[in-house]
């Protein structure tokens, strides 16, 4: 009884230390959790996967550094498989703090992948009022855009050569943490009628599955979990796989602590009614 008694009283400090150790062990000693594949976030990989070579996607992003630990490997895991399939990328984004972040990520990845700009990705950049531009890309690119993130006339790269609209691209996905993914069902989706897939965080999926099963989006990556999934579509474990198995440990670890306090909490309750 007197180690029950111990629990109650258990040092804070203590627990600290327990949950910083399972966040450092499985960085140091990488065990990987399974990841379940959902069928959402297959749709998205399967789009894409089954696309021709040289076939051009639209990937606006628009989070910021807040958002970035969700969505941030959400977006090189479709980079990557995007580049390895060579797919080409029209990237863009219209959430103004974000956008020197999105730039270097994409930058980053096609340094990786060996892939060059202008033949194989661009990135237009920002422009304010979401719902305006969405729908003027639908007409032209470049009333939008005349110009890259850089400078440089859309119409001197190669890329974008007999390349107008949604209507010469094949899907959009959108890796979003703010209201602009309804922009993209509403202004984009519904009045072009374009193929629309979207990452999001974890806390917005549930409130676009209605979305999914109308048909409006043909999948959803939601959060690092999603992200993780991807990871594991493309073969390629790496950060969300790796936050997913450092979440796991720590969720571990705290339901431990409350069965132990509970359990603690029952036994000395029981024990002060046997005294009274």
């Amino acid at each position: 009884m007197y180690f029950f008694e111990r629990i109650t009283k258990f040092d804070r400090r203590i627990i600290f230390l327990v949950i910083g150790l399972s966040v450092i062990l499985p960085l140091l000693f990488r065990v990987d959790m399974p990841v379940d594949v959902t069928q959402e976030v297959k749709n998205v990989y399967d789009r894409i996967d089954e696309l021709p070579e040289g076939s051009i996607i639209v990937l606006p992003c628009e989070y910021a550094p807040d958002t970035m630990a969700e969505l941030e490997p959400m977006l090189f895991a479709v980079l990557r498989h995007c580049f390895r399939k060579n797919i080409r990328v029209i990237g863009c984004g219209f959430f103004v703090t974000g956008v020197t972040l999105v730039e270097q990520e994409l930058r980053q990845i096609a340094k990786e992948e060996g892939k060059v700009y202008g033949k194989d990705y661009i990135f237009l950049g920002y422009r304010p009022y979401p719902a305006v531009v969405i729908m003027s890309m639908g007409q032209d690119f470049r009333q939008s855009f005349p110009e890259d993130y850089y400078g440089t006339p859309l119409d001197s790269l190669p890329m974008m050569k007999n390349v107008k609209n949604y209507k010469d691209t094949k899907l959009v996905l959108t890796i979003n943490a703010t209201s602009g993914v309804d922009y993209w069902i509403i202004y984009g989706h519904e009045r072009y009628g374009f193929p629309l897939a979207i990452g999001v965080t974890a806390v917005m999926a549930a409130d676009y599955y209605s979305y999914l099963n109308s048909g409006q989006i043909v999948g959803i990556i939601g959060g690092l979990k999603g992200a993780a999934e991807y990871e594991k579509l493309i073969g390629q474990g790496d950060l969300a796989t790796m936050g997913m198995n450092i979440q796991s440990f720590v969720h571990l670890v705290i339901v431990l602590f409350i069965v132990i306090g509970n359990v603690g909490y029952l036994m000395t309750r029981k024990k002060r009614k046997g005294l009274e």
